[in-house]
């Protein structure tokens, strides 16, 4: 059912699934007390977390290591007007079991940018959010006219 602001909520299952059709989303992140938001590309775990590679020592990994952080990715058709968007928050930490980086190595993401020794940093799914933006059912909705009409 769509709100009146014609968004509908989704719930976690519907979230995990429209994260895992997308390859890149954005990490928001405060860097010297101010928001900032970096696009990454990323894959999601069993666990529900979200998993980045980066290079040893980047600034992405100083930034996020240890503390909550946002993840959001979405996907829009902007001629329909719908799609949706899904934030992923949670504490993002460096994953420093060998084991666990020797699995990442092998089935985790790859980056898309040249790392000379990949770390694998994993976003906890604490909290699942999502929404849906469906067409605007009402009829005569003022955003259906045409300019002509």
């Amino acid at each position: 059912m769509l709100r009146n602001n014609g968004f509908r909520p989704l719930d976690r299952q519907e979230c995990l699934r429209l994260l895992a059709k997308v390859p890149v989303g954005r990490v928001v992140y405060t860097e010297r007390a101010l928001p900032a938001v970096l696009p990454v590309n990323f894959s999601l775990d069993s666990d529900a977390s979200v998993l980045l590679c980066a290079a040893v020592g980047s600034d992405l990994v100083r930034a996020i290591g240890g503390v909550v952080v946002a993840f959001e990715a979405d996907e829009f058709d902007a001629e329909n007007r719908t799609g949706w968007s899904v934030v992923v928050t949670g504490r993002a930490a460096v994953v420093s079991d060998p084991e666990e980086h020797a699995r990442l190595s092998q089935a985790g993401p790859r980056s898309w940018m040249p790392v000379g020794e990949p770390v694998f940093v994993r976003i906890e799914s604490e909290m699942i959010t999502g929404r849906e933006l469906g067409r605007p059912d009402r009829p005569g909705d003022p955003r259906e006219r045409r300019p002509d009409g």
